[in-house]
């Protein structure tokens, strides 16, 4: 294949993180011939219908959109097969594709996934790279097939982890990251020169789907354990301790010298930060949040609330 407008593209994406692979693919001439996306959903406190991200940057292209509930029906199948494209890229769609799907395009199913696959498959990539320490992580491209995130690897782009970088800025570099390697791909698919590499599965594990009790902070752990998991829970679901009997979210954090107190007590309070003791070293929380209240710096928060030194806080 010659050129990049000669491949009939389906896109499939949902949240911001597929915009830049979105752009990228009319930046680069692709004939993208539909848009597949989540249905609205009501947002805010008033609840009102909201487009989904990628519906926007489609509309303004003026690109068909469809949104389909579920792409398992028969009429979503059907529509697909009358667009009768050449490939279907896939970026954070929210929906696994059936078999009958996958089967449509001639050049396949090829989906951006945001850790250096086999390792951290599933919902969550960006944010268990994080928790678990990792120093490196990056964007894999790869046909997909009937396994989660199973197929054949194809372009691989790594970049290195910040100590201090969040889930949230690094989701951003990462959907960047993620339009630079679908770029890459259909370079080589247009040259023929792309050369799929199987994964080895026992290298492979698994990053499922957040919950909010995963931010439950366990003070027995190491304070870096701790600063991994604020980092990679952050800006959702947040890591969070009881105080008083609420739930405090913590943010903003560091990792500082230990202290001889139990795991769980606040042993220095100041506008610097609040430090509590862990398993291993000293957590500094920068930034703190109540339930219903707007997350304040520690200056601002020990204006308003008391501290007491030798607090527990329980995990």
């Amino acid at each position: 294949m010659s050129s990049p407008a000669d491949i009939r593209t389906v896109f499939m994406g949902t949240p911001d993180f597929a915009l830049p692979t979105l752009q990228g693919l009319l930046d680069f001439g692709v004939d993208v011939v539909a848009v597949f996306t989540q249905p609205d959903r009501p947002k805010g406190r008033g609840r009102k219908l909201a487009p989904p991200p990628v519906k926007v940057l489609a509309e303004q292209r003026a690109l068909p959109v469809y949104q389909p509930p579920r792409l398992r029906r028969s009429e979503a199948v059907d529509t697909l097969r009358r667009l009768a494209p050449d490939l279907i890229v896939v970026v954070a769609y929210g929906q696994i594709l059936p078999e009958e799907v996958l089967n449509i395009p001639r050049l396949g199913c090829i989906n951006v996934h945001a850790s250096l696959l086999p390792k951290y498959r599933g919902a969550a990539p960006i944010n268990k790279a994080i928790i678990d320490g990792e120093s490196t992580t990056g964007v894999t491209t790869m046909l997909m097939d009937v396994g989660l995130d199973t197929g054949d690897m194809l372009i691989k782009r790594s970049t290195p982890i910040g100590p201090d970088e969040t889930a949230g800025e690094l989701h951003d570099r990462l959907a960047l990251l993620g339009r630079e390697a679908m770029e890459e791909t259909l370079r080589r698919l247009c040259a023929g020169t792309l050369e799929p590499v199987k994964q080895n599965d026992a290298e492979s594990c698994y990053a499922p789907m957040l919950k909010k009790e995963d931010g439950r902070i366990d003070w027995s752990r190491s304070a870096q354990q701790i600063h991994n998991l604020v980092r990679g829970l952050e800006p959702w679901p947040g890591a969070y301790t009881s105080f008083r009997g609420e739930a405090l979210r913590i943010a903003d954090t560091g990792v500082e010298a230990g202290s001889d107190a139990p795991a769980g007590t606040i042993v220095a309070a100041d506008a610097a930060g609040v430090r509590i003791a862990c398993g291993q070293g000293t957590l500094r929380a920068g930034a703190l949040q109540l339930p219903g209240k707007k997350r304040l710096s520690a200056a601002d928060f020990l204006r308003g609330t008391a501290l007491n030194l030798g607090t527990r806080l329980e995990s």
